[in-house]
């Protein structure tokens, strides 16, 4: 299902976040947005999501409006966000977080088929199952807020900042499973402040800057663009 934002306004009090975004997801691809922290990158995923309201503009994801939903009827239609920071429940379980992302999923067969194939994408919570999610450490918390957005079994996944504070060896683990995931059908919109990673990873990326979007291309291109390079790539 393609996603589309058109002429995207957010406002945060009287402060204008984004002045007019348009972008465009296509089914099963992967898309970078990249940006310098304020830039709006955040503020643009949870838009999508319903976390945010859009002042002005339009979110249509598979030909319906999706602009005035509520956050769970978003989920419904088949978004889910991975926060940055992960967000996980530090007091609850691995399972228990697992069970709450699959909150929108009534269906009980479906649910445990789900949270299988999960375990076999992530094998270090399969053995964390029964441990509460606070005692995880950096790089298994990131695992378990993408599985926990992964158990809604979303159409459109959407992630922030997921190598953020991770060592290198795990931030690789990481993109190879989004790479995996987007394998099986999801498509995935990627917030990334490792820009070299995501562009490697994506199939298109967007540059936000201030609030605009001022580059759109493919990955490749967006490598190679001597703009990209010094302002994200540190020179090339």
């Amino acid at each position: 299902m393609r996603l589309e934002i058109k002429d995207l306004h957010v406002k945060y009090g009287n402060v204008g976040v984004l002045h007019g975004v348009n972008l465009t997801v296509e089914e099963g691809e992967i898309v970078t947005i990249l940006g310098a922290n304020g830039a709006g990158k955040s503020t643009t995923l949870m838009s999508i999501s319903g976390l945010v309201k859009p002042s002005s503009g339009k979110i249509i994801f598979g030909g319906e409006d999706i602009t005035k939903l509520k956050s769970h009827k978003i989920v419904e239609r088949g978004v889910a966000q991975s926060p940055e920071g992960r967000r996980v429940f530090g007091t609850l379980t691995v399972d228990e977080n697992l069970l709450l992302g699959g909150f929108t999923n009534f269906d009980a067969n479906h649910k445990a088929k789900t949270r299988e194939w999960i375990y076999h994408l992530f094998p270090i919570l399969k053995e964390r199952a029964t441990q509460l999610a606070g005692t995880l450490s950096g790089g298994e918390q990131q695992m378990l807020a993408i599985a926990r957005a992964l158990m809604a079994r979303p159409k459109i996944l959407l992630l922030d900042e997921p190598s953020l504070g991770l060592a290198p060896i795990l931030v690789k683990t990481i993109f190879e499973t989004i790479r995996e995931i987007n394998e099986t059908g999801v498509t995935v919109v990627l917030v990334e402040q490792n820009a070299r990673a995501a562009l490697k990873l994506a199939h298109r990326g967007y540059v936000l800057e201030v609030g605009k979007i001022v580059l759109e291309d493919s990955a490749e291109t967006l490598l190679a663009n001597p703009k990209v390079q010094n302002a994200y790539l540190g020179g090339g």
